[in-house]
């Protein structure tokens, strides 16, 4: 098996469909855009800032992993502030040699300084534009796809998900549901996902991360979801004898079966509290078992992560080579909400050659 460093990871085409823009703000544009809008930050110089947000996300409870979402959104109220933070996210996930990445963020959560729904999401969109064509300029080239997400406590997800179709032909290429998943289960929205399946639209849906089996059960068979945002306690339905033998209960066999995505975030799970420790993450078994798995960063800076980062953490922890991280790569490409032409020709024409290389 060849070698794999840190270093070529970094080189490697990689797929990203799990990623909020408000949680992969550079630390030092959080710092300037609190001090434009007058918001005071827990840290006032960048690099410590940084490390509050890792510290402050790694409590093992999603609900105090949100709360530090609260400064990165409230720097987040204006045009310009949104098509930067967006333009910034696009240049930074091109230069650690991600080729596809689909980028949720909930417009609902930027309205406090007078913008519109539609405003808000034609700055984001704007803002990716610009960051790929920065990133094209210097030579790494990077697809950003957007997801609209309507937050799971409130009651503008039907709105939402019209936004999200009226875009659907200008960057954006899917809709979410997020937030604490205790108490506000998906069905909730199913009004939403009805319409969205009625406009032959994609959507995926936060459910397995800090709650278990029913969450993913209603995303799947109540709500129709076409991907798993997290998914990681699907492994509460695997049960693995002592000696080693595997039995899979029905909820588990059907999402295999029917080849689900797994939006899997190691590093944020281990924060939330969702697993003990990387070496501990069910990833390990789930790809054995040959799940659609696929591996995301969800927060970079909450995480202070990478796609990079996501995968070095894995090749530590299970000894995996370049033909399991292809493999995650292209179980992502395969997933993405863009057309069925458009991602076969990046698995063939850039994630295959490239993975070819450092297989060489």
């Amino acid at each position: 098996m060849v070698a794999v460093s840190f270093e070529e990871i970094v080189r490697a085409p990689k797929a990203l469909l799990h990623d909020h823009l408000d949680g992969g703000l550079r630390p030092e544009s959080v710092v300037e855009l609190a001090d434009e809008v007058g918001h005071v930050l827990p840290v006032a110089d960048p690099v410590g800032l940084g490390r509050w947000f890792v510290s402050a996300a790694d409590s093992g409870s999603l609900e105090r992993y949100l709360e530090t979402f609260a400064h990165t959104v409230a720097v987040m109220q204006t045009e310009s502030a949104l098509f930067r933070v967006a333009s910034e996210c696009a240049v930074d996930l091109a230069a650690d040699g991600v080729v596809y990445a689909e980028v949720r963020f909930a417009p609902e959560q930027h309205l406090e300084r007078g913008l519109g729904l539609g405003a808000v999401v034609e700055a984001v969109l704007a803002g990716f534009a610009d960051g790929c064509a920065r990133a094209a300029g210097a030579g790494r080239v990077v697809r950003v796809g957007t997801l609209l997400t309507a937050m799971r406590h409130a009651a503008r997800s039907q709105e939402i998900a019209e936004l999200a179709v009226r875009y659907r032909d200008a960057g954006v290429v899917g809709f979410d549901i997020a937030g604490a998943e205790a108490g506000f289960p998906p069905t909730r929205h199913l009004d939403a996902f009805e319409f969205l399946q009625r406009e032959n639209f994609h959507f995926t849906i936060h459910a397995g991360e800090a709650f278990g089996l029913p969450s993913i059960w209603q995303a799947i068979q109540w709500c129709g979801a076409d991907r798993l945002g997290h998914g990681v306690r699907i492994v509460d339905d695997v049960e693995v004898g002592a000696d080693g033998g595997v039995r899979l209960g029905r909820l588990a066999a059907y999402v295999r079966d029917k080849r689900i995505p797994l939006e899997l975030c190691p590093s944020s799970n281990v924060q939330t509290g969702a697993v003990g420790s990387i070496g501990e993450h069910p990833i390990g078994l789930l790809r054995d078992l040959r799940f659609r798995v696929t591996v995301n960063t969800d927060n970079r800076l909450m995480s202070g992560t990478s796609m990079s980062r996501e995968m070095w953490l894995l090749v530590e922890a299970f000894g995996w080579g370049w033909s399991e991280l292809r493999w995650l790569t292209v179980n992502a490409m395969k997933s993405a909400f863009i057309p069925f032409d458009e991602r076969l020709a990046i698995i063939d024409d850039v994630i295959k050659p490239g993975y070819a290389k450092l297989l060489a």
